[in-house]
Protein backbone atom coordinates (compact mmCIF):
# COMPACT_ATOMS: atom_id res chain seq x y z
CA UNK A 1 0.00 0.00 0.00
CA UNK A 2 1.37 3.70 -1.28
CA UNK A 3 2.31 5.41 2.18
CA UNK A 4 1.38 8.47 0.60
CA UNK A 5 -2.32 7.30 0.10
CA UNK A 6 -2.11 6.61 3.88
CA UNK A 7 -0.86 10.09 4.83
CA UNK A 8 -3.28 11.52 2.40
CA UNK A 9 -6.01 10.01 4.04
CA UNK A 10 -4.57 10.85 7.56
CA UNK A 11 -4.62 14.30 6.81
CA UNK A 12 -8.14 14.61 5.05
CA UNK A 13 -9.79 13.56 8.03
CA UNK A 14 -7.66 16.26 10.50
CA UNK A 15 -8.42 18.96 7.88
CA UNK A 16 -12.20 17.53 8.13
CA UNK A 17 -12.17 17.65 11.63
CA UNK A 18 -10.83 21.36 11.97
CA UNK A 19 -12.42 22.97 9.23
CA UNK A 20 -15.92 21.39 10.61
CA UNK A 21 -14.28 23.22 14.08
CA UNK A 22 -13.35 26.30 12.02
CA UNK A 23 -16.76 26.43 10.54
CA UNK A 24 -18.67 25.97 13.99
CA UNK A 25 -16.86 28.53 15.60
CA UNK A 26 -16.86 31.30 13.04
CA UNK A 27 -20.71 30.91 12.03
CA UNK A 28 -21.66 30.59 15.90
CA UNK A 29 -19.85 33.79 16.94
CA UNK A 30 -20.92 35.44 14.04
CA UNK A 31 -24.05 34.30 14.28
CA UNK A 32 -24.42 35.78 17.88
CA UNK A 33 -22.65 38.82 17.03
CA UNK A 34 -25.71 40.09 14.79
CA UNK A 35 -28.20 39.46 17.54
CA UNK A 36 -29.30 35.61 16.08
CA UNK A 37 -30.86 33.83 19.69
CA UNK A 38 -28.33 30.99 21.11
CA UNK A 39 -31.27 28.90 20.32
CA UNK A 40 -31.98 29.55 16.80
CA UNK A 41 -28.13 29.06 16.56
CA UNK A 42 -27.55 25.95 18.25
CA UNK A 43 -30.79 24.59 16.20
CA UNK A 44 -29.37 26.17 12.69
CA UNK A 45 -25.47 26.54 12.70
CA UNK A 46 -24.69 24.03 15.01
CA UNK A 47 -26.10 21.32 14.25
CA UNK A 48 -25.64 21.75 10.40
CA UNK A 49 -21.58 22.68 11.42
CA UNK A 50 -21.72 19.20 13.09
CA UNK A 51 -22.91 17.80 9.86
CA UNK A 52 -21.42 19.25 7.87
CA UNK A 53 -18.35 16.74 7.76
CA UNK A 54 -20.68 14.02 6.33
CA UNK A 55 -22.12 16.60 4.30
CA UNK A 56 -18.79 17.22 2.50
CA UNK A 57 -18.16 13.68 2.40
CA UNK A 58 -21.33 12.77 0.58
CA UNK A 59 -21.71 15.17 -1.82
CA UNK A 60 -17.72 14.85 -2.65
CA UNK A 61 -18.42 10.90 -3.19
CA UNK A 62 -21.70 11.19 -5.14
CA UNK A 63 -20.09 13.44 -8.13
CA UNK A 64 -17.23 11.03 -8.17
CA UNK A 65 -19.42 8.42 -9.28
CA UNK A 66 -18.50 7.16 -5.29
CA UNK A 67 -22.32 6.20 -4.02
CA UNK A 68 -21.34 3.82 -1.91
CA UNK A 69 -18.95 5.58 0.22
CA UNK A 70 -21.77 8.85 0.29
CA UNK A 71 -24.49 5.99 1.24
CA UNK A 72 -22.02 4.06 3.95
CA UNK A 73 -20.82 7.55 5.46
CA UNK A 74 -24.23 8.55 6.47
CA UNK A 75 -25.74 4.80 7.36
CA UNK A 76 -22.19 4.46 9.21
CA UNK A 77 -22.52 7.69 11.11
CA UNK A 78 -25.90 6.93 12.64
CA UNK A 79 -25.01 3.35 13.56
CA UNK A 80 -22.04 5.06 15.47
CA UNK A 81 -23.30 7.69 16.79
CA UNK A 82 -26.02 5.52 19.04
CA UNK A 83 -23.99 2.22 19.50
CA UNK A 84 -20.58 3.62 19.78
CA UNK A 85 -21.03 7.10 21.13
CA UNK A 86 -23.69 7.08 23.32
CA UNK A 87 -22.14 3.47 24.72
CA UNK A 88 -19.27 4.95 25.12
CA UNK A 89 -21.06 8.41 27.45
CA UNK A 90 -23.21 5.94 28.95
CA UNK A 91 -20.36 3.66 30.61
CA UNK A 92 -19.16 7.24 31.50
CA UNK A 93 -21.94 8.00 33.58
CA UNK A 94 -26.19 7.36 33.10
CA UNK A 95 -27.36 9.58 30.48
CA UNK A 96 -30.44 11.16 31.76
CA UNK A 97 -33.38 12.03 28.29
CA UNK A 98 -35.27 14.46 27.76
CA UNK A 99 -38.86 14.39 27.80
CA UNK A 100 -38.99 16.28 24.50
CA UNK A 101 -36.66 13.36 23.05
CA UNK A 102 -38.92 10.53 24.19
CA UNK A 103 -41.78 12.33 22.33
CA UNK A 104 -40.81 14.04 19.53
CA UNK A 105 -37.22 13.87 18.51
CA UNK A 106 -36.35 9.73 18.72
CA UNK A 107 -39.59 8.87 16.84
CA UNK A 108 -38.72 11.37 14.32
CA UNK A 109 -35.26 9.43 14.09
CA UNK A 110 -37.27 6.19 13.76
CA UNK A 111 -39.80 7.63 11.14
CA UNK A 112 -37.05 9.00 9.10
CA UNK A 113 -34.98 5.99 9.02
CA UNK A 114 -38.13 3.52 8.57
CA UNK A 115 -38.85 6.18 5.64
CA UNK A 116 -35.29 5.75 3.91
CA UNK A 117 -35.39 2.29 4.40
CA UNK A 118 -38.71 2.17 2.10
CA UNK A 119 -36.85 4.90 -0.52
CA UNK A 120 -34.13 2.60 -0.82
CA UNK A 121 -35.97 -0.86 -1.69
CA UNK A 122 -36.03 -0.16 -5.43
CA UNK A 123 -32.14 0.28 -5.36
CA UNK A 124 -31.41 3.91 -5.61
CA UNK A 125 -32.27 7.27 -3.93
CA UNK A 126 -33.59 9.55 -6.99
CA UNK A 127 -33.26 13.35 -6.94
CA UNK A 128 -36.99 13.84 -6.14
CA UNK A 129 -36.54 11.47 -2.65
CA UNK A 130 -33.68 14.06 -1.68
CA UNK A 131 -35.62 16.96 -2.78
CA UNK A 132 -38.34 15.52 -0.40
CA UNK A 133 -35.91 14.84 2.49
CA UNK A 134 -34.27 18.13 2.79
CA UNK A 135 -37.92 19.60 2.57
CA UNK A 136 -38.55 17.41 5.70
CA UNK A 137 -35.64 18.47 7.23
CA UNK A 138 -36.51 22.47 6.56
CA UNK A 139 -40.16 21.39 8.40
CA UNK A 140 -38.54 19.64 11.20
CA UNK A 141 -36.20 22.55 12.09
CA UNK A 142 -39.23 24.60 11.76
CA UNK A 143 -40.96 22.67 13.94
CA UNK A 144 -38.37 22.76 16.37
CA UNK A 145 -38.22 27.11 16.20
CA UNK A 146 -42.12 27.28 16.99
CA UNK A 147 -42.13 25.24 20.00
CA UNK A 148 -39.24 27.38 20.99
CA UNK A 149 -41.10 30.78 20.75
CA UNK A 150 -43.92 29.13 22.30
CA UNK A 151 -41.70 28.39 25.40
CA UNK A 152 -41.55 24.61 24.33
CA UNK A 153 -38.40 24.46 23.23
CA UNK A 154 -36.03 24.87 26.66
CA UNK A 155 -35.00 21.22 26.38
CA UNK A 156 -33.55 22.01 22.79
CA UNK A 157 -31.77 24.75 23.65
CA UNK A 158 -30.14 22.88 26.72
CA UNK A 159 -28.72 20.39 24.29
CA UNK A 160 -26.87 22.95 22.24
CA UNK A 161 -23.58 24.44 22.95
CA UNK A 162 -22.91 27.92 21.92
CA UNK A 163 -19.56 29.25 22.16
CA UNK A 164 -18.70 32.74 23.72
CA UNK A 165 -20.01 35.21 21.25
CA UNK A 166 -16.57 37.09 21.01
CA UNK A 167 -17.86 40.60 21.34
CA UNK A 168 -14.39 42.49 21.38
CA UNK A 169 -13.63 40.36 18.29
CA UNK A 170 -14.52 42.43 14.65
CA UNK A 171 -17.00 40.19 12.81
CA UNK A 172 -14.67 40.37 9.80
CA UNK A 173 -12.50 38.23 11.50
CA UNK A 174 -15.39 35.44 12.82
CA UNK A 175 -16.48 35.46 8.70
CA UNK A 176 -13.04 34.58 8.01
CA UNK A 177 -12.64 31.69 10.37
CA UNK A 178 -16.37 30.53 8.57
CA UNK A 179 -14.75 30.81 5.10
CA UNK A 180 -11.69 29.43 6.32
CA UNK A 181 -13.31 26.46 7.89
CA UNK A 182 -15.61 25.51 5.01
CA UNK A 183 -11.93 25.63 2.21
CA UNK A 184 -10.66 23.36 4.84
CA UNK A 185 -13.45 21.49 5.38
CA UNK A 186 -14.03 20.69 1.36
CA UNK A 187 -10.82 20.20 0.76
CA UNK A 188 -9.98 17.48 3.72
CA UNK A 189 -13.13 15.89 2.26
CA UNK A 190 -11.90 15.61 -1.49
CA UNK A 191 -8.65 13.53 0.39
CA UNK A 192 -10.50 11.54 2.73
CA UNK A 193 -12.45 10.22 -0.15
CA UNK A 194 -9.37 9.67 -2.20
CA UNK A 195 -7.42 8.05 0.31
CA UNK A 196 -10.29 5.46 1.51
CA UNK A 197 -10.88 4.47 -1.80
CA UNK A 198 -7.60 3.53 -2.80
CA UNK A 199 -7.04 2.11 0.39
CA UNK A 200 -10.20 -0.27 -0.92
CA UNK A 201 -9.19 -1.10 -3.87
CA UNK A 202 -5.67 -1.73 -2.77
CA UNK A 203 -6.98 -4.26 0.27
CA UNK A 204 -9.48 -5.62 -2.11
CA UNK A 205 -12.62 -4.06 0.47
CA UNK A 206 -15.41 -2.60 -0.87
CA UNK A 207 -16.05 1.00 -0.52
CA UNK A 208 -19.66 0.44 1.11
CA UNK A 209 -17.45 -1.42 4.01
CA UNK A 210 -14.90 1.59 4.04
CA UNK A 211 -18.01 4.15 3.89
CA UNK A 212 -19.21 1.71 6.95
CA UNK A 213 -16.16 2.37 8.86
CA UNK A 214 -13.21 4.19 8.81
CA UNK A 215 -15.04 7.31 6.73
CA UNK A 216 -18.12 7.14 9.22
CA UNK A 217 -16.78 6.93 12.36
CA UNK A 218 -13.58 9.55 11.23
CA UNK A 219 -16.64 11.99 10.25
CA UNK A 220 -18.57 10.57 14.05
CA UNK A 221 -15.58 12.23 15.92
CA UNK A 222 -16.63 15.33 16.31
CA UNK A 223 -19.79 14.41 17.80
CA UNK A 224 -17.34 11.65 20.03
CA UNK A 225 -15.40 14.33 21.51
CA UNK A 226 -18.62 16.83 21.93
CA UNK A 227 -20.55 14.04 23.79
CA UNK A 228 -17.91 12.77 25.77
CA UNK A 229 -16.76 16.34 27.26
CA UNK A 230 -20.65 16.96 27.91
CA UNK A 231 -20.49 14.27 30.07
CA UNK A 232 -17.45 14.60 31.93
CA UNK A 233 -18.81 18.33 32.20
CA UNK A 234 -21.91 16.69 33.95
CA UNK A 235 -24.35 18.17 30.96
CA UNK A 236 -25.79 14.68 29.97
CA UNK A 237 -28.85 15.47 28.73
CA UNK A 238 -26.97 17.45 26.18
CA UNK A 239 -24.83 14.62 24.76
CA UNK A 240 -28.33 12.69 24.01
CA UNK A 241 -29.63 15.34 22.14
CA UNK A 242 -26.94 16.19 20.06
CA UNK A 243 -26.43 12.57 19.06
CA UNK A 244 -30.43 11.91 18.05
CA UNK A 245 -30.28 15.19 16.43
CA UNK A 246 -27.30 14.37 14.25
CA UNK A 247 -29.08 11.13 13.11
CA UNK A 248 -31.88 12.85 12.05
CA UNK A 249 -29.66 15.51 9.89
CA UNK A 250 -27.96 13.29 8.66
CA UNK A 251 -30.71 11.24 6.81
CA UNK A 252 -32.52 14.54 6.28
CA UNK A 253 -30.08 17.08 5.16
CA UNK A 254 -26.88 15.03 4.49
CA UNK A 255 -28.35 12.27 2.29
CA UNK A 256 -31.15 14.43 0.93
CA UNK A 257 -28.62 17.22 -0.32
CA UNK A 258 -26.46 14.59 -1.63
CA UNK A 259 -29.31 12.63 -3.63
CA UNK A 260 -30.78 15.54 -4.69
CA UNK A 261 -27.38 16.97 -5.42
CA UNK A 262 -25.74 14.14 -7.77
CA UNK A 263 -26.23 13.79 -11.14
CA UNK A 264 -28.01 10.15 -10.81
CA UNK A 265 -28.78 9.78 -7.59
CA UNK A 266 -27.45 7.42 -5.55
CA UNK A 267 -27.20 3.87 -6.38
CA UNK A 268 -28.20 1.69 -2.87
CA UNK A 269 -26.62 -1.36 -3.22
CA UNK A 270 -28.23 -4.74 -2.56
CA UNK A 271 -26.10 -5.67 0.41
CA UNK A 272 -27.40 -1.82 1.86
CA UNK A 273 -30.55 -2.77 1.53
CA UNK A 274 -30.14 -6.53 3.03
CA UNK A 275 -28.34 -6.29 6.26
CA UNK A 276 -26.82 -2.32 6.79
CA UNK A 277 -30.03 0.01 6.49
CA UNK A 278 -31.88 -2.17 8.41
CA UNK A 279 -29.78 -2.47 11.51
CA UNK A 280 -29.82 1.55 11.02
CA UNK A 281 -33.45 0.80 11.61
CA UNK A 282 -32.93 -1.54 14.10
CA UNK A 283 -30.78 0.91 16.30
CA UNK A 284 -32.47 3.49 15.83
CA UNK A 285 -35.98 1.38 17.24
CA UNK A 286 -33.75 0.36 20.01
CA UNK A 287 -33.64 3.72 21.82
CA UNK A 288 -37.43 3.62 22.07
CA UNK A 289 -37.23 1.05 24.77
CA UNK A 290 -34.24 1.86 26.70
CA UNK A 291 -34.91 5.80 26.58
CA UNK A 292 -38.55 5.32 27.81
CA UNK A 293 -36.82 3.11 30.88
CA UNK A 294 -36.93 5.72 33.46
CA UNK A 295 -35.90 8.81 30.87
CA UNK A 296 -32.14 7.81 31.31
CA UNK A 297 -29.20 5.44 29.98
CA UNK A 298 -28.10 2.97 32.32
CA UNK A 299 -24.68 1.85 32.61
CA UNK A 300 -25.47 -1.64 31.23
CA UNK A 301 -27.25 -0.10 28.50
CA UNK A 302 -24.56 1.64 27.51
CA UNK A 303 -22.32 -1.54 27.47
CA UNK A 304 -25.10 -3.86 25.23
CA UNK A 305 -24.65 -0.58 22.66
CA UNK A 306 -21.22 -0.83 22.99
CA UNK A 307 -21.14 -4.86 22.53
CA UNK A 308 -23.51 -4.73 19.32
CA UNK A 309 -21.45 -2.13 18.03
CA UNK A 310 -18.37 -4.41 18.07
CA UNK A 311 -20.45 -7.22 17.13
CA UNK A 312 -21.35 -5.40 13.94
CA UNK A 313 -18.27 -4.29 13.05
CA UNK A 314 -16.90 -7.87 13.43
CA UNK A 315 -19.88 -8.93 10.74
CA UNK A 316 -18.33 -6.08 8.17
CA UNK A 317 -14.75 -7.53 8.38
CA UNK A 318 -15.91 -11.23 8.36
CA UNK A 319 -18.07 -10.27 5.52
CA UNK A 320 -15.25 -8.65 3.36
CA UNK A 321 -12.95 -11.07 4.04
CA UNK A 322 -15.56 -13.82 3.31
CA UNK A 323 -14.50 -15.80 6.33
CA UNK A 324 -15.32 -19.24 7.23
CA UNK A 325 -16.51 -17.90 10.70
CA UNK A 326 -19.59 -15.72 9.28
CA UNK A 327 -22.11 -17.99 9.30
CA UNK A 328 -21.68 -19.20 13.21
CA UNK A 329 -20.98 -16.02 13.82
CA UNK A 330 -24.09 -14.84 12.51
CA UNK A 331 -26.45 -17.58 13.69
CA UNK A 332 -25.33 -16.94 17.26
CA UNK A 333 -26.18 -13.68 16.98
CA UNK A 334 -29.55 -13.96 15.69
CA UNK A 335 -30.26 -17.33 17.53
CA UNK A 336 -29.10 -16.27 21.00
CA UNK A 337 -27.99 -12.28 21.19
CA UNK A 338 -30.46 -10.64 19.46
CA UNK A 339 -33.36 -12.68 20.93
CA UNK A 340 -31.95 -12.50 24.91
CA UNK A 341 -31.74 -8.72 24.28
CA UNK A 342 -35.26 -8.24 23.12
CA UNK A 343 -36.13 -10.09 26.00
CA UNK A 344 -34.61 -8.10 28.22
CA UNK A 345 -35.78 -4.71 26.68
CA UNK A 346 -39.31 -6.07 27.09
CA UNK A 347 -39.09 -6.99 30.53
CA UNK A 348 -37.58 -3.61 31.32
CA UNK A 349 -39.91 -1.44 29.67
CA UNK A 350 -42.77 -3.49 31.10
CA UNK A 351 -41.21 -2.42 34.75
CA UNK A 352 -40.93 0.77 34.15
CA UNK A 353 -44.79 1.05 32.44
CA UNK A 354 -46.24 -0.67 35.89
CA UNK A 355 -43.78 1.55 37.53
CA UNK A 356 -45.58 4.73 35.99
CA UNK A 357 -49.34 2.70 36.36
CA UNK A 358 -49.46 1.46 39.36
CA UNK A 359 -52.90 -0.97 39.83
CA UNK A 360 -55.34 1.08 42.25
Amino acid sequence: MDLLVVLKLVAGLAMLLGGAELLVRGASRLALRWGMAPLVVGLTVVAFGTSAPELAIGIGAAFKGEADIALGNVVGSNIANVLLILGICALVSPLVVRRQLIWLDVPVMVAVSLGVLAMSLDGELVRGEGIALVALGVAYVGGLLWMARRGNGDDAAGDAEVPDAGADVPAWRHLLVLVAGLAVLVLGSQWLVDGAVSIATAMGVSELVIGLTVVAIGTSLPEIATSVLAVMRGERDMAVGNIVGSNVFNLLFVLGATAAMAPDGIAVGAAAVRFDLPVMTAVALACMPIFFTGHCIQRWEGGLFLGYYLAYLAYLLLDAADHDALPAFSAMMMAFVVPLTVITLAVVTLRAWRARHPRP
